[in-house]
């Protein structure tokens, strides 16, 4: 490895400072090319000898890290070859204990690996015999000898020497004691970049230097240096993220946007004196906010979050209604067909006659509802085309073929967007572009968001909550079935759902998986560990009706279905005609049939918390109790199923969204993985650091109120733009 004696900069290529060999290693397996790069990779976590670092909540499948201590050494003969088997006991000080086995005739491992030696130890966690272990791992041991069997270079023990070890985000062909000598030869030519953060904001939030920072997140002499490195450090994400979205709000408060005031004597207020129920507390507030906000000379920017079931669409048709009297159109745009007919149906429901304008049974003084998807037939679409373009459609329904040209609107005035995370932010663009003046915008999510995502993810949308469900929704009870460890417990559930069928309700059954080759609508959690494919709509409708549903009517749902089937289906099942539907999450988001009571979700681990929340919360929705049954053949003590007994656990959906916030990556909740690219956003905990987060909108607000475009911080602009770039950006105004 290559040391340079010259300086070093942000931009210097690794190649100048660690050797060929390793810089290739280093951008193969981690995406590190540059000294930047490097330095921004910090630390996973930090290590002390002697503390433990919980063996026993390795999960199987795992790449990990694990510091321990040897125990014992056995060595045997092989069975099946020559040659033999060294393993090797490692403990943490927690009770937990790892075995290490290594392959081939390897006496000196044994003598490397005495007992009482502290290493660290890197591979893939896998089981043998109800025992975890790591097959041939990487290492490297804390002390007086060799790594690995060659001559252990004495500053890669070195870069062990302190009192905390740093662990790094590492690959199995780089190792963390790889990356800290890294570390280590960089740092010691490293220039660093000019402190971006303006003085006054360092001062009065007493943050220390960025070149400090930078230095003792990866050499930290103390805990209480380490924590300032990492608080100054989360500093620089949390404003970076805030500058952006606070920039984004004062800008978008000064488009010009045309007002859409209520109405006394319009749709909106003979549709309020139809409503067979009462509006809720809840509802009629948001009204009145998403009501005031459509009055203004300035595009709104809403989020509207509420439970499954909390009168959602009712607050979205209002809105659209008091833009129609405005005389302008309102379009809702859905992530699929299946979702869209559904509000087309929902909405034609709750309107009547008011929705049916220029039919012999319609209200003269109403409008039309067009719903546009791509599968609609020549006939149709072109109709549908023209009432959009002439105006008498003054509410449009459909999926991304709104998007497309040819769709064309006499006066777009609102956007409703259901379900803002299945849509792309050029996808939302074409829709706005459609319009003459920028268009007053209602993002709508049944996933509650703690207020800490809220605050950073859409903290350039103004929040409105329904937190009351409407009269009439019934409870929901929850139960984990597992599968594995009590086979008669999944006997009762296929019992349990003939009961209710019997009862004269219906049931959905939900699988992970399409099947026949067409692979997941959803991707597994991270701490999935594969061991057999999903179970698959298409392979367990057939099973179920030769076997515990046998007689029952049964329908399949999934979205590689032709638009036609699948709406065939759903008009089914809402109709009774269908006894259970067997599908994947298509079903999640909007599917309201009151007569289904039961719902049955497959292999239950492998989805999300919000995802599962969802879904229950497609039963219970009329007059009978609803009843949901996790099935796993997850282990109990796996953080699989202690996720799923928090699900059974509550239907609070703000709680649930704090656990699932808790067990994802903080770069997936802000837009890393969605850009597919590696992210520098790396240390801020929406939920763990909500208080800094606030302090950092505060000062963000301060700063550009004084200076919109950052023209008198260059460096501080030039960092936020390193942070968080502009598709980064795009993906965060959410609006």
């Amino acid at each position: 490895m290559s040391e340079s004696s010259s300086s070093s900069t942000v931009d210097t290529p690794l190649t100048k400072l660690v050797g060929d060999k390793t810089a290739k290693a280093l951008a193969k397996h981690l995406d590190l090319h540059t000294a930047g790069d490097l330095i921004y990779h910090f630390p996973r976590r930090y290590d002390e000898r002697g503390e433990h670092t919980d063996i026993r909540a390795l999960e199987v499948g795992e790449q990990v890290t694990v510091l321990g201590q040897v125990r014992n050494t056995t060595v045997r003969p092989m069975r099946q070859r020559r040659g033999n088997l060294l393993e090797v006991t490692v403990a943490d000080g927690s009770g937990g204990t790892l075995t290490l086995t290594f392959f081939g005739n390897q006496a000196w491992r044994e003598r490397d690996l005495r007992p009482g030696r502290w290493g660290l130890f890197a591979g893939k966690v896998t089981e043998f015999r109800g025992k975890r272990q790591l097959n041939g791992p990487e290492y490297v041991l804390l002390g007086d000898g060799p790594a690995d069997g060659e001559t252990a270079a004495s500053e890669e023990i070195e870069e062990f020497a302190g009192a905390l070890i740093p662990v790094y985000p590492a690959a199995a062909a780089v190792p963390t004691w790889v990356i800290a000598r890294c570390v280590r030869v960089v740092l010691d030519t490293f220039t660093p970049p000019e402190d971006p953060l303006p003085a006054t904001v360092r001062a009065g939030r007493k943050l220390v230097g960025l070149a400090t920072a930078l230095r003792e997140i990866h050499r930290p002499s103390t805990k209480e240096d380490l924590y300032r490195a990492r608080h100054r450090l989360k500093w620089d994400e949390a404003f970076a993220v805030q500058l952006t979205l606070v920039q984004r709000k004062h800008r978008a408060a000064s488009w010009p946007a045309r007002p859409r005031p209520r109405r006394d004597d319009g749709l909106l207020a003979t549709f309020d004196g139809r409503l067979p129920y009462e509006l809720t507390a809840g509802q009629r507030q948001v009204g009145d906010e998403v009501a005031a906000d459509l009055a203004t000379a300035h595009p709104m920017h809403r989020l509207l979050q509420g439970e499954v079931g909390s009168g959602k669409t009712v607050c979205a048709l209002r809105a659209m209604l008091q833009v129609v009297d405005a005389g302008g159109q309102a379009v809702m745009l859905a992530p699929t067909e299946v979702l869209a007919a559904q509000h087309h149906r929902g909405i034609l429901g709750l309107l009547g006659p008011l929705g049916r304008a220029g039919e012999l049974d319609g209200d003269p003084d109403g409008t039309r509802v067009a719903l546009v998807t791509g599968s609609l037939g020549a006939a149709a679409r072109r109709r549908a085309l023209e009432e959009v373009a002439d105006g008498r459609a003054g509410i449009v329904i459909g999926t991304h073929a709104l998007l497309y040209e040819g769709v064309d609107f006499a006066d777009l005035g609102m956007i409703v967007v259901d379900e803002q995370h299945r849509f792309g932010v050029e996808q939302r663009d074409a829709l706005r572009a459609k319009a003459e003046q920028p268009p007053h915008v209602l993002v709508m999510t049944a996933t509650p968001i703690p207020r800490t995502v809220a605050m950073t993810v859409y903290g350039d949308l103004e929040i409105s909550t329904l937190s009351q469900l409407p009269r009439g929704r019934s409870p929901i009870a929850s139960h984990v079935v597992p599968a594995s460890e009590k086979p008669a417990f999944l006997d009762r559930a296929w019992r349990r759902l003939r009961e209710e069928v019997a009862a004269g309700h219906q049931a959905y059954v939900v699988c992970p998986r399409i099947g026949d080759g067409a692979g997941s609508e959803e991707e597994p959690p991270p701490d999935e560990a594969t061991r057999r494919p999903p179970m698959a709509v298409t392979e367990v409708a057939p099973l179920l009706a030769e076997g515990p549903l046998h007689g029952l009517r049964i329908g399949v749902l999934h979205g590689r279905l032709p638009a036609d089937e699948k709406d065939t289906v759903m008009r089914s099942f809402a109709a009774g005609d269908i006894d259970v539907l067997v599908a994947t999450t298509v079903v999640e988001v909007g599917v309201d049939v009151p007569n289904a009571t039961v719902m049955i979700v497959l292999d239950a681990d492998r989805f999300g918390v919000s995802q599962l929340h969802q879904l229950r919360g497609r039963v219970g929705r009329g007059a009978a109790a609803g009843l949901c049954l996790l099935v796993t053949e997850a282990l109990e003590g796996t953080p699989a199923r202690e996720r799923l007994a928090a699900v059974a656990s509550t239907t609070d959906g703000f709680r649930l969204a704090e656990l699932d916030l808790e067990q994802r990556r903080e770069g997936d909740v802000l837009g890393a993985t969605q850009s597919g690219r590696r992210s520098h956003l790396r240390l801020l905990s929406l939920l763990r650091d909500s208080n800094l987060i606030r302090d950092a909108r505060t000062e963000a607000i301060t700063l550009i109120e004084d200076d919109p475009g950052l023209d008198r911080q260059p460096a501080l602009a030039a960092s936020v733009a390193a942070l968080v770039d502009a598709e980064r950006a795009e993906y965060l105004e959410k609006g």
